[in-house]
Parts: structure tokens; sequence; C-alpha cells
């Protein structure tokens, strides 16, 4: 008698995870007919296979999951007792999931004997690789045929978004991939008499790590030899086509004309395809700071689109090329990519498309600005190499990122206790709030989550799990009024917290983190309100330093709260005449000040008081966030669509050695800038997926005393995004990677001391996740989210009972789910 691991029908403790049909026992091969690491290997010789919903709609997964025998399982967990991590892998072993995609070319065969097969093909193996489920000989015929037409359904409603109950039976027959016989998983001859033409191809995937510039150099799309092109044609779904073109404004004036060849990113090869080898790609003003982009042939118009943000441009000398994003105005994203046949073709195109780019975010002329102004511009959106790039041994950064991908933070899925009720559980406030910022602490291991007028509090365990500790359940003025707060920053050794309060943004609010209330208002200034704060220095919060900096939209001031009356002082204040619209601030070990606005531009201090040393200009978008490394070396800007790395030190001229804080740059070196973005190939695939544009949290570095930054991390919707600074500073194409969520995330920092592990506030969750959890971006690690389960072991609810405290599972602890 088998049974199976986690059996029922919830998954992971959430009816919304209710699998669809099951195939109770069988057995799960992976066949590589064409690989010389041997022709067949058995994964489960016992399992059950089974096809599940996800956190998305339209999602599914096919799952193969092994049973044990009577006995077994009690003895596995066992080893779960002794040690959780190792038991969080094995259960990962335990299981095989897979995203029901086209792409897989799942199909059935019944063979003589009555044999019973599902095949799908392995997507991150090679070539002709593919994995086999073996049916038990008791599986009912009936059983089989369901289980494929729910497999058709759900790959219909993944491709078309939209239910299968309007699907048509040619429509789910497109789904239907029977060109060849299934291989056995054990063959009567040997695999090196298998002709290569019967192979399956490889997936897309599997070439899914070509990257857009790779794509770039190709001078056509793909062939297949010619033995097999009727084969390759059935076989190959449905390839990205091009939406229909918008309606083309009148020009009042061209900024750029040039020819081209155009290619489309295919969403199913993670390539991009050659649509046409002569276009012409015009830039034109359409009227006042609205500009246009048009690629035109001589037969057709192939698409036109306004010049905003959100193309996320970007230039490759190299290759000649230009990457960007087309959004349609039913909110689909489309990759594009133009590649001209010379570099002062490029050139011209770019200083053209960055005009327009420039003028309709600033709403300014081009030709008003300083001259190495426009070329900071225009350096920033290169693909380009930054100067002193380490010269890491490339097999050491490897073997780092298998070890990364190799460590699992996962948790096993837990029921609800027998003695508990489902409704015991409060996931959600009452009045709608959810989780919205986080403050991590850096001398006691905390970390603080405000959601509404409440504040959460987790304590960091030694084995990087988050264990819940208290909720402060109003956060009320010393008068009693409740507020939500804007803005929190820990001070004082993380004693104190100060607050904000949008409706009050002349006065600071101090709470006592002992007693869990406010126990003091400081009234910064009558006339100057705070628009945001930050701390004196990096580290100072470790410290008893009472001042912190404030900021108006175009003021810089010190707040010292022992003060009597107005809080600010009036020595240390620096107001300009004109609104800079100062948005954030971030300052060094020294205690050097960088201020960002939402103009785009950034001004860089060795103290408060006087002139920046350092002007850096404005790029167009506003800057949301702001963080700089504890040396001064490095500083990082978020903006909505891109982030933005700065390197402040000088390499040449009478300040050689200096930072931008301490000396100014000479007009001719301006600091070099570098900017972050996700690929454009991504960026469509993100909002394929999600229907949401980019829209990042204020990044930052890793931090802690004496240690350098290593990592960055940030989020958009659903996705934490990390980048290497190892491999943005060597120039790699592959310098950052990704997890992705079933919910949006909220906020989302490193862990004091750390960058191997990262606090994640979503809605109505707070997690810790190892870093090594995190996935290169591809079509399956993109396009399928980590659920967020309701595993009360997990995840940290915050709760609206009368009471206002927070309602846990039966050990208050909040371990990762993922």
């Amino acid at each position: 008698m088998f049974m199976l691991r986690n059996v029922g029908k919830l998954i992971f403790g959430d009816t919304s995870k209710e699998s669809l049909i099951e195939l109770p026992q069988g057995q799960l091969y992976l066949v590589r007919p064409l690989s010389p690491k041997g022709y067949s290997e058995l994964i489960f010789k016992d399992a059950a296979a089974r096809i599940r919903r996800t956190g998305q709609d339209f999602q599914y997964q096919l799952v193969v999951q092994r049973a044990y025998e009577e006995g077994e399982e009690e003895l596995g967990e066992d080893a779960d007792g002794e040690d959780e991590e190792i038991a969080a892998l094995s259960a990962e072993r335990d299981e095989r999931t897979f995203l029901l995609d086209e792409g897989l070319h799942f199909r059935c065969e019944s063979r003589e004997g009555g044999e019973k097969v599902l095949a799908w093909r392995d997507l991150s193996g090679d070539p002709g690789d593919l994995y086999e489920f073996v049916c038990d000989n008791s599986t009912p015929a009936s059983l089989i045929r369901s289980f494929e037409l729910i497999a058709r359904q759900c790959q219909y409603e993944r491709k078309y978004r939209r239910s299968h109950e309007l699907a048509t039976e040619e429509d789910l027959n497109s789904f239907s991939f029977e060109e060849q016989s299934i291989p056995s998983a054990s063959p009567v001859h040997s695999p090196a008499h298998l002709s290569s033409t019967n192979a399956m191809p490889a997936s897309g995937a599997a070439t899914s790590r070509a990257t857009s510039n790779s794509a770039a150099k190709r001078e056509s799309p793909h062939t297949p030899a010619k033995a097999s092109v009727d084969r390759a044609s059935h076989e190959t779904p449905i390839s990205t086509s091009a939406p229909p073109p918008a309606m083309n404004p009148e020009a009042t004036e061209i900024l750029a004309k040039e020819r081209a060849e155009l290619h489309l990113f295919d969403f199913q090869s993670g390539s991009f395809i050659l649509q046409d080898s002569d276009v012409i790609a015009t830039v034109s003003e359409v009227g006042k700071w609205q500009y246009w982009l048009q690629i035109s042939s001589e037969k057709k118009d192939w698409l036109g689109q306004p010049i905003i943000a959100d193309i996320n441009p970007v230039f490759n000398f190299e290759y000649l090329s230009f990457i960007f994003n087309h959004f349609t105005e039913d909110g689909s994203a489309y990759s594009w990519l133009l590649r001209f046949k010379d570099q002062e073709t490029v050139v011209r195109f770019q200083e053209g498309l960055m005009q327009a780019l420039w003028e309709q975010l600033n709403e300014l002329k081009w030709n008003k600005t300083k001259e190495d102004d426009r070329e900071y511009v225009l350096e920033a959106f290169q693909d380009m190499t930054m100067e002193d790039a380490p010269e890491g041994d490339p097999e050491e950064d490897e073997e780092g990122e298998v070890e990364d991908e190799d460590e699992d933070d996962s948790q096993k899925s837990e029921h609800y206790d027998t003695d508990e009720d489902e409704d015991d559980v409060v996931t959600r406030d009452a009045d709608g709030n959810v989780n919205s910022q986080l403050a991590v602490g850096y001398k006691h291991d905390r970390s603080f989550v405000v959601r509404g007028s409440k504040i959460g509090v987790f304590k960091h365990t030694p084995n990087n799990n988050l264990e819940f500790s208290t909720n402060i359940s109003k956060v009320e003025t010393p008068k009693g009024k409740l507020f939500s707060p804007k803005k929190v920053m820990l001070h004082a050794e993380d004693t104190n917290m100060i607050l904000q309060d949008e409706a009050n943004p002349n006065s600071l609010y101090r709470m006592d983190l002992e007693y869990g209330k406010i126990v003091d208002e400081w009234k910064v200034h009558d006339d100057i309100p705070v628009n945001t704060f930050a701390p004196e220095s990096k580290f100072s919060q470790m410290t008893g330093e009472q001042t912190f900096l404030g900021l108006s939209s175009n003021a810089l001031y010190r707040v010292d709260p022992r003060l009597a009356g107005s809080k600010l002082v009036d020595t240390s204040l620096k107001q300009y005449a004109s609104k800079n619209d100062f948005s954030a601030a971030a300052t060094t070990e020294k205690g050097y000040i960088a201020v960002a606005s939402n103009k785009g531009d950034i001004r860089m201090f060795d103290r408060l008081g006087i002139n920046a040393k350092t002007h850096i200009p404005a790029l167009g978008e506003p800057i949301i966030g702001l963080d700089v490394s504890a040396d001064g070396r490095w500083v990082l800007a978020t903006c909505r669509t891109y982030l933005l790395l700065i390197d402040s030190l000088q390499k040449g001229g009478k300040n050689e050695g200096k930072l931008g804080f301490e000396k100014s740059f000479a007009k001719d070196s301006k600091p070099q800038p570098r900017r972050l973005g996700l690929t454009p190939s991504h960026v469509a695939q993100f909002q394929h997926e999600t229907g949401a544009p980019l829209s990042f949290t204020p990044a930052r570095f890793n931090a802690g005393e004496g240690l350098s930054e290593t990592s960055i991390i940030t989020a958009t919707g659903p996705f934490i995004v990390t980048w290497n600074m190892k491999k943005v500073l060597a120039n790699r194409k592959d310098p950052y990677s990704i997890k992705r969520y079933a919910e949006e995330v909220k906020a989302d920092n490193f862990r004091y001391g750390s960058d191997k592990n990262v606090i994640v506030a979503l809605p109505n969750e707070v997690n810790m996740v190892a870093k090594g959890s995190f996935k290169r971006p591809t079509r399956e690690s993109i396009a399928l989210s980590t659920p967020v389960r309701a595993d009360r072991r997990s995840s940290g609810r915050l709760g609206t009972r009368e009471s206002g405290r927070y309602k846990l599972g039966r050990d208050d602890v909040v371990n990762s789910p993922y």
C-alpha cells in the first residue's frame, strides 16, 4: 500500500490550490535519446501525477509527486525534525513541478500491451530530452483521456487568458502534439543508433539564455534542417505576432530618421525574430512636449507609439542595436529591436530619440542644456562597461552562483491544527489596510512592519527566520489622534522610532519602542515642512546620536530634538530660492550627504549649510529613493522604471582619488552613470504576465559596518529583483536574479549585516527569504510564482480582532514559506 506525502484536497492549506485531476500511481522517467549522460533515468519509482492551480489566474502546474510506502513517511518526518533545511531540500526532491505551457508539448500515448504514457519536454535539458510518466496498469483509460483534456484546457487558458469554456474543439486540438511516437524509457536499441532527425527540437526555454544582444547578431531567424522542415513547422508553437500599428499623428519636426532591420521578441523561443530587413525608424515631435516613434517599411506600417519612459530604451553600440518596449492600448507589452548598419547611424538615432525622451520628461528644450549634461544623459542609456571593474575569476563567480542556486529556504506546507478553526486565522484587516512599510533594525535584530495605524514587530532568529515579537496596535499622537505613518525611521540604538503624519507635515513624532507608544511631538518649523528625513550618518541608528536630517521641497537642514521650541537647527539650513522638489536623501558612514529630487538630479554635500560639491544632472524621471555605500563610492538612485548607479570616485585631475562629496568634479569629467534596468524582453514578459507596468520600490545596498556592498535589492509588482555588484561592474549580461510572489511586494530590504537574507513585506505576509532561492529570469521563473501559503509556521499575519492583536499560528513563528 502506498500513500502520498501531503495527500488531501488542499494544496498548501489553501482551497484555491485544489487539484483538478490526479493519476494516482505510476513511474516518472527522464529520457535523453541523444545525450551522452545516459539514455534514461528513473526519477520516482512510485509517484502520482496531478494538475493543480497556482496563485495566478489562468496558470496551472503539472505536478509529479513521489509516493511513500507505509512507514517510510514517518522516517522522513523524523529526519525533518532533526534538520529543517535538509528536510526542505528533501521535500523539493520529492516533487517535480512544471508550468503547463504549450512549450512542453504535453501528450499521451497508448502502447502495445496496454501501457499508457504521458510525455513532455524537459525545458531545462538538452535537445530531445523529455519526461515520461508511465501509468500503472490499473489506471482507467478514461481517466487518462480526462487528464489530457484538462491539460489542454489549462494550456488554452494560459495562452489566451480566458476560460476554457470559451474554447472550441478546434482551439483545444491546437494543443495536441502527436508529431512522433514517444521513445521508450527502456529502449531496445542503443541510443547511438537513433537518428538525430527524429529527436525533438530544443525548446524555447532552452534557448532563453541567449541575450537580446546575441539575438541581434543573427542575420535571420533560425531555419530548420531541410529534412525536417515540414515536421518542425508543425511542432513549433505559434510565435509572437506583431500587434496592429497605431495611427501616426502629424509631425511638426523630425528629430531622427534612419534605416534599420526590425526584430520582434518571441515569447515562445525567448529570442528576437527578424520581421523586416529594411524599415525606416522616425522620431518626431507631434505636439507640445509630445513625441512619436514610427517604424514603417515600403509595404506596411509596423508600429507607432508615444516616446515615454516606459519604452525602456537600451542602446548597444557593439551590436549596433536599439531595444525598446512597445505597449498597446489594451496593455499588452512587446519588445522590439532595431539593428542599424553602422555606428554613425546608431549615434544619430540615439541623439534624436534621447532628445525626445528628455524633453518629454523635463518639458525643457534639449539644446538649452549644457553639452556635458547631454553627454551624461546619452551615456546613461548605453550598454557600457564601468571603469575599475574587478577582474574576478570567472570560475569562482560561477561556483558562487551554483552555491546560491543550491540553497533552499523553503518550508513544508502545514495544515491547520485539528483543534483550531480555520476562521480563527485572520490574514486581512476588516478596514482594508495592508502592509506598507518596512524598517529593519541595525542594533537589535528586529524588523518593524507598518500596517495602517498598527506596527508589527518581528525578531530575526539565528537560523534566518522571523519570529513574532509583539504588535503595537495603535499609532496615535500624544493627544490621542490615530494616524497611519507616511514614513518611519529607527533611531537612537533602535530604541526609538521617528514617524511622520501626512496630515501634519511640520511635525514629527517619537515612539518609545520599549513602551510601544508615541511619547513626543517635535515641531520642526512653522514655515518649513518635512517632506522626508534621513539619519545623520549611515550607521547612526547604531549609536545614541540624536540629530538627523530633514528635507522640504527646497531646503536641507538638521533636526535636533533637544532644542527648545522648533527643532530645526538654523545654522545648518541650506535653502534654495527655486523649487528643487527634493524627494530623497541618504548619508555615508562619515556623514556625507546625497540629495535627490523629483526632477531627477542629485546633489552631493560633505556637510550641511553649504552649496553642493557635485551636481549630477537629471535623466528625466523623478527619483523616488536614494542609497549610498558606506564609504561614499557608490550612489544608488531609484526611478520608477530603472535604477541609477553612480561612481563618485574621481579618476583624474587635481582631485584624483577624492569623492564627489569632498571635491567638485572637473567640468569635463562628470561621474560616469550606470543605468540598471531589466532587459526590454524581460520587461515585456513581466507585463505580459502581470498586466502592470514597472514600478520599482526604493532600491538599497546590503548594509553592515565593515562590510562591502555586494548586492542591490528592489521590487516591482510581485517580483523581487537583486543585482550582483560584481557582475554589474564587470558588465555581465546576467547581473540580476528574480523571485516572484503571488502578491505585490510592498517593501523589501536586506537583513542587517548580510547580503544572503532578504526581508519581504507582502500585503498580508512578512517573510525572510534566502537570496539563494532567487532565480535567473527565464520564461518559467517569470511566469510562475511561489504561492503565498496559509502555513502558520511560515508567515506573519497582522490580525484585526477587537483586541487589535496579531493572530498567528500555534508557534507564533514567521518562517519563510518559500
